[in-house]
């Protein structure tokens, strides 16, 4: 229904919405600029509108975005292990690499502090959406515990939940 939804108010493909979590990358980014993007396939270096929000790094062909823009890929950042420096692996200037478990994907900044600035930026943000989802499997976690636990037959028991 949340695809169909999207669908008629925005256009595209429910892919695109699934990929782009119903975020208004259009708006307020938490983070935009121009970095150098490493193909994934062909392994050309291409200059690429980036935009961080919610969670996810967009990324298009020109820094005009809006609500009819489509990005060109997008980055889950909760899928993201690691955000570092690379000049010493690319021998690149201001470069930097973004790692899931299966790929590793490489950029380049303009400048020593516009790589900085990302990195710090992509790293908060993979601390605060991977934390959030640790969070919801913990309060899942408990609460099959404290629904098995809880007697059937005193219908005034209640779960115990430890305090941290």
């Amino acid at each position: 229904m949340a695809a169909s939804l999207w669908r008629s108010v925005f256009g595209g493909s429910t892919a695109a919405s699934e990929d782009e979590g119903g975020v208004a990358f259009w708006s307020t980014p938490e983070r935009a600029g121009w970095l150098t993007k490493q193909g994934e396939y062909i392994k050309t270096w291409r200059r690429r509108w980036f935009v961080l929000k919610q969670g996810r790094l967009f990324w298009f062909k020109d820094p005009h975005v809006t609500r009819a823009s489509v990005p060109r890929g997008v980055i889950p950042v909760a899928s993201c292990l690691t955000v570092k420096g690379a000049e010493d692996i690319l021998n690149r200037a201001f470069a930097f690499e973004l790692s899931t478990r299966t790929e590793t994907m490489y950029f380049i900044a303009d400048s020593e502090k516009e790589k900085e600035e990302w990195i710090n930026s992509i790293g908060r943000s993979i601390v605060q959406h991977s934390r959030s989802l640790a969070d919801a499997e913990v309060v899942d976690y408990d609460s099959a515990k404290s629904a098995a636990r809880a007697p059937s037959s005193s219908s005034d028991a209640k779960p115990s939940h430890d305090q941290d």
